[in-house]
C-alpha cells in the first residue's frame, strides 16, 4: 500500500534525498533559505522536517533491520510545502499494521541510537483507531506551526499504527530535566486537547534500547 502519492517530478525530488546525508547546519543556512522562500512568495516554516515510513515484519527489533526498514519519503520547510506533502499522505485508517509516521526534524534520524535523541525519551499517547487522525493532525499542526512550549527541546513526532490502536508519541531530546520533561507534558495536553481520561505515558530511550521496546514498560504516567 502506498503511503503517498506523488507527481512524478516530487518522486524523482523525494529518491534523491536518500542520497543526501542528514545533518546540523548553521543559522547563516536557515537564514539563506528562509530569505529565499520569502522572496518565492512562501511561508517558511522556523525547522525544516522529514517524514519518515516504516513497514516491518513483527518481532524482536534487531539495529540493522529497523534502519533499512525505514525510508525517507518527503521534506518540506514552508507552510506550502507542508500542506502539499499532507494533503497527499495516506490516513491511519489506510496504513496497514504494523506501520510508523515518523515526522522530525531535519538532521535527527527517527532512531534511539541518534545523537539527539540518544539522551532523550518519548511522551507515549494510545487512541482509538476512530479519533486518532484528528489527533495526529492536530499534533503535527502544532510541530509546524511552532506552537508547542521549549520547541527546540522536541525532536519529532511518530505515528504507530497497530492492529487494535494507534499510539501518537512526541521525542524529546533530555530525559533527565524533570521539569522541561513534565512541561512538555502540559503543553501536548493543552494543544491537542486531550479528555482527562487519557492518560501519557513517558519512556526514555536508553530504557527501550535495554528492553527492545519502544512502549512497554514506561517510567511515568500522567
Amino acid at each position: 500500500m502506498e503511503v503517498i502519492e506523488r507527481r512524478d517530478d516530487e518522486i524523482k525530488e523525494s529518491g534523491n534525498m536518500d542520497n543526501i546525508k542528514s545533518q546540523y547546519v548553521t543559522d547563516s543556512f536557515f537564514e539563506e533559505r528562509h530569505s529565499r522562500e520569502l522572496k518565492a512568495g512562501l511561508h517558511p516554516l522556523r525547522y525544516k522536517f522529514l517524514i519518515w515510513y516504516t513497514r516491518r515484519t513483527p518481532g524482536v527489533r534487531s539495529q540493522t533491520s529497523y534502519e533499512d526498514n525505514i525510508k525517507k519519503i518527503v521534506e518540506f520547510s514552508t507552510v506550502e510545502g507542508f500542506w502539499a506533502c499532507y494533503c497527499h499522505l495516506a490516513r491511519s485508517s489506510l496504513l496497514p499494521s504494523p506501520t510508523d509516521l515518523h515526522f522530525f526534524k531535519d538532521g535527527i534520524r527517527p532512531l534511539w541510537e541518534d545523537s539527539a535523541n540518544c539522551n532523550g525519551g518519548k511522551w507515549i499517547i494510545r487512541f482509538s483507531k476512530v479519533v486518532s487522525a484528528r489527533f495526529w493532525e492536530d499534533l503535527l499542526l502544532a510541530l509546524v506551526g511552532d506552537q508547542l512550549d521549549d520547541a527546540d527541546n522536541i525532536c519529532g513526532a511518530v505515528l504507530s499504527v497497530r492492529f487494535n490502536e494507534d499510539i501518537i508519541s512526541v521525542w524529546n531530546r533530555n530525559s533527565s530535566d524533570h521539569q522541561a520533561v513534565m512541561g512538555l507534558r502540559d503543553s501536548i495536553k493543552r494543544h491537542l486537547k486531550l479528555p482527562h481520561a487519557y492518560v501519557m505515558e513517558y519512556k526514555p530511550h536508553d530504557a527501550s534500547l535495554r528492553d527492545n521496546s519502544s512502549y512497554r514498560n514506561t517510567w511515568l504516567r500522567g
